[in-house]
C-alpha cells in the first residue's frame, strides 16, 4: 500500500467551511408578533418555531439577516441541517428555500414520538430570522435513507449520523426523510414491522432509497446477508423507487502504519464474511447503483490520520470510535453527497 498522505487540521479546517447557498426565490413572510418575528416563532438566540401541519412534505423559505450582522444556521425536527451557517451584511436579507420531511415519529422509528407539526430552530453565532413561508409540497421528489445508528436522526448531541446532516447538502425540491434506526441489522430491519414494512409504501415512483446496514450483522451470514438486502431492493422496486446500496462507514481503528486495512475497521464480521464486498458484489449483480461509502470513508480518515481523526468520531468524548460527531456526520454526508451526483442518481440542480 502507498504511504498515507495526512493533512491533519488544515482538511478538517476544510471540512468545516460554510458550504455554498443558493438564492431562493422570495415569498410572503408570515405575520410578524409583537417580537418581530414571524407568527408562531419566539426567542433571540435560538428562534424556536412551531408550526400546526399535518404529516408530509413542506416548502419552507426564511429572509435571513436583519439591522445587524447575522450569522444563521438553520435545523428541524429531531436536529437535521437544513441549512448551514449564513452570513448576512448588517441591513440586508438573503432569502433560502428547503424541503422538510414532517412526519410520526419525527426522528428515529422506534424512538420517541416528539412534538406533532414542524419545529424550526434557527440557531448560530447571531441567527436572525426576517420572515418565514410554509407551503404544503406533497409532489417533491424523496430520498428516503435505511439505515442503522450512524445514518439515522441521532437525538441528543454530540451522536449525530450522516442521514441527519444530508438535508443540508440539497435545495428545496427534495424531502430527505430519513427512516435509519439505531442498533438495527439487515434482519432486524426486516422484522419489526416499524422499519421496512413501514417504509415500503412511503415509496412512490421516482423515489430514491439509499439502504447501509451493515455495522450489526456481526454475526450475519453471506447467505442471509445478500438475503436480506435482496428482499429490500425487491420491496423498493416494485413500489416504483430506485434503491441504492450504501457502503458502511469506517470504524475509526488504525493499524501501527497508520491505515486502516484491517477488519475491525472494514466491517469484517464475527464470522469472516466482508460485508462492503458482499454490497459491492450483490449492487453489481443486481445492477443497483453503489455509494461506496467505506471507500470514502477509509480515505478521509487515512488522511487525516490517528490524531485529526478524532475529531470525526466520538473518540474523546465518548471512547467511540463507530459514531460521528457532527463534523465526522457532515463530513460523511458530503462524501455521500459527492457519490450521489457524480453518478447522476439525482437532478443536478437539486444539489448546493
Amino acid at each position: 500500500m502507498s504511504p498515507v498522505r495526512r493533512t491533519g487540521p488544515a482538511l478538517l479546517t476544510a471540512l468545516a467551511a460554510a458550504v455554498s447557498l443558493a438564492t431562493a426565490v422570495p415569498a410572503d413572510a408570515a405575520p410578524a408578533t409583537g417580537n418581530g418575528l414571524p407568527a408562531g416563532c419566539s426567542g433571540s438566540a435560538p428562534v424556536v418555531c412551531h408550526i400546526d401541519v399535518a404529516p408530509g412534505s413542506y416548502r419552507v423559505t426564511a429572509r435571513l439577516g436583519g439591522a445587524t450582522e447575522g450569522r444563521t444556521s438553520v435545523t428541524a425536527e429531531a436536529r437535521r441541517t437544513l441549512l448551514a451557517e449564513t452570513a448576512t451584511p448588517a441591513g440586508r436579507t438573503v432569502v433560502r428555500s428547503f424541503t422538510v420531511d414532517v412526519r410520526e415519529p419525527e426522528g428515529e422509528p422506534t424512538g420517541a414520538s416528539g412534538s406533532p407539526g414542524l419545529d424550526l430552530v434557527f440557531s448560530g453565532p447571531a441567527p436572525l430570522l426576517a420572515g418565514l413561508h410554509v407551503a404544503p409540497a406533497p409532489r417533491t421528489p424523496r430520498l428516503l435513507l435505511i439505515g442503522d445508528s450512524t445514518v439515522c436522526d441521532q437525538a441528543t448531541a454530540p451522536y449525530t449520523g450522516w442521514g441527519q446532516e444530508l438535508p443540508r447538502f440539497f435545495r428545496a425540491g427534495l424531502s430527505v426523510a430519513n427512516h435509519a434506526d439505531s442498533g438495527e441489522s439487515s434482519r432486524t430491519y426486516l422484522d419489526d414491522p416499524r422499519l421496512f414494512a413501514t417504509v415500503r409504501p412511503l415509496v412512490r415512483r421516482g423515489d430514491t432509497v439509499l439502504i447501509q446496514l451493515a455495522h450489526n450483522d456481526k454475526q450475519t451470514t453471506e447467505a442471509d446477508y445478500r438475503a436480506n438486502l435482496t428482499t429490500m431492493i425487491d420491496g423498493i422496486r416494485a413500489e416504483g423507487g430506485r434503491p441504492v446500496l450504501v457502503t458502511p462507514v469506517v470504524r475509526r481503528w488504525f493499524n501501527a502504519d497508520g491505515t486502516l486495512d484491517n477488519g475491525t475497521a472494514l466491517l469484517v464480521n464475527g464470522l469472516g464474511v466482508d460485508l462492503p464486498a458482499q454490497i459491492r458484489r450483490l449492487a453489481a449483480e443486481q445492477h443497483v447503483p453503489l455509494v461506496d461509502l467505506t471507500a470514502r470513508t477509509r480515505r478521509l480518515v487515512e488522511e487525516l490520520g490517528p490524531d485529526a481523526s478524532k475529531a470525526l468520531y466520538l473518540t474523546d468524548e465518548k471512547r467511540d470510535n463507530t459514531h460521528t460527531s457532527e463534523t465526522g456526520a457532515t463530513a460523511f454526508a458530503g462524501l455521500v453527497r459527492d457519490s450521489l451526483r457524480d453518478q447522476h442518481l439525482l437532478p443536478g440542480h437539486l444539489f448546493r
